[in-house]
């Protein structure tokens, strides 16, 4: 199942960097490197940084193949692709609670800190599109004022103290990703955002 979604995750994360690439106005091959970026960013970065390497989407050509094949869909259909944003911020937050508990696994796996491991399912998350955001000379939306990254954060503190109780793993798994999809969609439909330290 977790494969599966993985999957749809990753769709969802390389039509949205062809919606900002177009936004950016790159040519085919911007697109495509932003599309991949996006999709794989969080996940290579941690594959690295905990020594699971080839990373995953080098072991897994389907992968590649779902990038490309999203990417080509998303251009050709790119007029009608732009009604479908909601759907797309949808997707986006339920593959952010997924990826969430996937990073914060390989780090439990690896016999990391829980700290770490929080760490590491934020950065699966949100570093592609931090990745993505640096390349289209943007500054990431999870150094804004908006919920993001402290949505995984937060998924992250439930799942490890859920863990504590007499609760089947599944369950936590299920919770704890409810957090992070909750939280998101709280903190955007009532405009909720962290302090801005600096004075208008």
């Amino acid at each position: 199942m977790f494969y599966t979604i993985d999957i749809l995750g990753t769709i969802a994360f390389a039509i949205s960097g062809v919606l900002v690439a177009f936004n950016k106005k790159m040519d085919l091959f911007g697109i495509l490197i932003i599309a991949f970026v996006t999709a794989v960013g969080g996940g290579t970065l941690r594959d690295l940084l905990i020594g699971d390497t080839p990373v995953s989407w080098m072991r897994d050509i389907t992968y590649t193949y779902v990038i490309l094949t999203s990417a080509v869909f998303a251009i050709i259909f790119r007029s009608k692709i732009n009604y479908l944003r909601t759907s797309l911020f949808l997707f986006d937050t339920i593959g952010i609670g997924l990826y969430t508990l996937v990073g914060i696994e390989k780090g439990i796996n690896a016999e990391l800190h829980p700290i770490i491991c929080i760490a590491l399912g934020t950065m699966t998350a949100s570093f592609g599109g931090v990745i993505r955001d640096i390349l289209c000379n943007e500054i990431p939306v999870i150094f804004r004022k908006e919920i993001y990254a402290t949505a995984c954060i937060l998924g992250g503190i439930t799942y490890f103290l859920l863990n504590e109780l007499p609760i089947k793993t599944n369950i936590v798994f299920v919770i704890a990703g409810i957090v992070v999809i909750a939280t998101r969609l709280l903190a955007v439909k009532f405009k909720i955002a962290l302090p801005n330290i600096y004075k208008e």
